[in-house]
């Protein structure tokens, strides 16, 4: 018997969340299950219907008034398309399934599933996250977040799922193709015969751009030929802080040495041609995608030993943690690594298909198939 799975959040634009939704759509359709995903739409909509999966858009993650009146109409269509589970990944949208939950009567409510992606602000507006039968963490880092702050949520409960990349794209005898790779070379001719440090992410204060602006120019300092790779865009307000980095680059007289790459759709093959990658974030990570995309790669990665990040370096590639904020340790290790060849090991628990199987493995224990 097939199982309804709908996936709640707010809507289907890039990020962690919003893959690891089409992830679990696929891995459900993959097994003969029906998977719903309820959103404000976005960028991903054609992907996930491309997948098999129906997309329903309903503004359950916009903050305003109308979002209320979204609640009912989640109830009508729980109910028209005899939903088996509710699996919810963000808070408002959360709080409008829980809701709509809450009219239908308990013969007929579906199952109720909580995935926490991030270490929320622990308020009564957060307390949804973990109201699930099966409150789902995506690293052992979130587990130990619930635990510690919600104690009264039984163990029991709490499922630790750490998040997974796909082997097939993420393996250590990827190549770019020829025709990216000249782009590159045409488009980046300052990069020639230098060491290719890289940090990914949105540019935001918490991601550790100025921290790597520091690192990039104490190795400069000590005449390694480094160039730093900032890899990730601005979007809102914090296009002012992409000018004040730009402008710290400047004052350190690295205009030379560091390239903003913005935001761009080969994040994979800049991956590939780092000599280096770093995960500098000011505050600990959930989980740490792109640690696990660029070990999964073959590129050794430096990291602050907290959080998601930590977690991942600590069981794949230990030589990389350096003490959180700690430049120093960081500029020490990154000498380290360059100064001769380093094996990143091929094997690591952070599999896609494990973590569809894991998740898939709740649903049917909530709603088994005999």
């Amino acid at each position: 018997m097939a199982i309804t799975v709908m996936q709640l959040l707010p809507a289907l634009n890039v990020g962690g969340v919003e893959r690891g939704t089409l992830e679990i759509a696929a891995a459900l359709v993959a097994r003969n299950h029906r998977a719903i995903v309820v959103s404000g739409g976005g960028l991903l909509v054609n992907e996930l219907k491309a997948l098999g999966a129906s997309h329903i858009e309903c503004p359950i993650g916009e903050k305003s008034l109308r979002t209320l009146s979204c609640v009912r109409r989640l109830r009508a269509i729980i109910k028209h398309e005899e939903v088996d589970i509710v699996h919810a990944r963000s808070r408002l949208p959360a709080w409008v399934g829980y809701r709509a939950l809450a009219g239908i009567s308990k013969q007929r409510r579906p199952r109720w599933i909580t995935t926490v992606h991030g270490p929320y602000t622990v308020n009564a507006y957060s307390n949804i996250m973990v109201t699930g039968e099966r409150v789902i963490a995506i690293s052992k880092f979130i587990g130990d977040y619930i635990r510690n702050n919600y104690p009264s949520v039984p163990a029991s409960k709490i499922r630790v799922v750490p998040r997974g990349i796909d082997g097939n794209r993420y393996r250590p005898d990827f190549t770019p193709k020829p025709a990216w790779h000249k782009r590159w070379l045409l488009e980046h001719p300052e990069l020639h015969g230098k060491k290719l440090l890289v940090l990914p992410g949105r540019l935001t204060r918490w991601k550790g751009q100025e921290e790597f602006i520091a690192l990039i120019d104490a190795l400069n300092a000590k005449g390694i030929p480094i160039h730093g790779l900032i890899a990730g865009g601005a979007t809102g307000s914090n296009r002012k802080f992409e000018t004040t980095l730009k402008s710290l680059t400047a004052r350190h007289g690295l205009e030379a040495k560091i390239t903003f790459l913005g935001r761009s759709n080969d994040l994979r093959e800049i991956l590939h041609v780092a000599d280096i990658v770093y995960s500098l974030t000011l505050k600990p990570e959930a989980f740490g995608r792109t640690t696990i995309e660029a070990l999964g790669l073959g590129t050794p990665v430096i990291g602050y030993d907290h959080g998601g990040t930590g977690e991942i370096l600590q069981q794949v590639f230990p030589q990389g943690l350096v003490p959180p904020r700690d430049i120093s340790a960081a500029v020490e290790t990154t000498c380290s690594l360059l100064s001769g060849p380093v094996t990143v090991p091929t094997e690591h628990p952070y599999k896609l298909a494990r973590m569809q199987a894991d998740t898939i493995e709740i649903y049917e224990e909530l709603c088994p198939m005999g």
